[in-house]
């Protein structure tokens, strides 16, 4: 293919994409602009995906084809567990979140639907799948979080979490991710790579409907 596979299921779904990376979130977090109780509930949301994320990531490490790639899932895996399960920590105390919320809270529409297809990638198809939904998850991050870093705002807690989402090292382990995708994707049967296609869509559409989720309250 004379296009990465990750490129072109990127481009079959390029508004959706733009509408996620481009998204009013991402411009009021990158400017300092957002709303903090829109911040607080998003932190609550996030928080409650990284288990199945975490989770697919470790299925993914699982079904890695190298010592060299599992060593890469582990690093991220412990990232996850460590760092940015601190950020969240902090996050949370900051904006004066409920213990409840931190630990079971009422999960958006949005949420909801992102942690089931997460388990649904992990647990109902292989390696490839998983990546259908890691690949677009992580890169759309890497994205908007570049495009923000530009100028970084001055609360500390947005301008961490865009540092996260900016540093070289998070820039790398996507684009690990999407070659891995990258191989495995153009020797998938014609049946398995629509899946690929319809589970990378599906990922994007709901980064989108997550960041609306953050603005619910707007619409009350």
């Amino acid at each position: 293919m004379s296009e990465r596979f990750t490129a072109t299921l990127r481009d079959a779904v390029e508004d959706e994409w733009r509408a996620a990376t481009e998204h009013r979130f991402t411009r009021e977090l990158g400017d300092g602009a957002l709303d903090g109780d829109a911040f607080a509930r998003y932190v609550v949301q996030d928080y409650a995906v990284v288990e199945e994320l975490t989770a697919a990531f470790a299925v993914a490490l699982a079904d890695a084809p190298s010592m060299d790639a599992r060593r890469r899932y582990v690093a991220f895996l412990d990232t996850l567990t460590d760092a940015e399960n601190d950020f969240f920590e902090r996050a949370f105390d900051a904006h004066g979140v409920p213990e409840r919320d931190r630990t079971d809270p009422d999960l958006s529409a949005p949420t909801a639907a992102f942690r089931d297809l997460l388990g649904r990638a992990r647990r109902e198809g292989g390696y490839a799948e998983t990546l259908a939904v890691l690949v677009p998850a992580e890169w759309s991050y890497l994205a908007w979080a570049t495009r923000e870093a530009a100028d970084r705002p001055a609360e500390p807690l947005f301008d961490e979490w865009i540092e996260l989402h900016a540093a070289p090292a998070f820039a790398s382990f996507v684009d690990f991710l999407r070659a891995e995708l990258d191989r495995v994707g153009p020797s998938l049967s014609p049946p398995r790579r629509e899946r690929v296609a319809g589970l990378f869509a599906r990922t994007v559409s709901l980064e989108v409907a997550f960041f609306d989720a953050a603005y619910v309250a707007e619409a009350d």
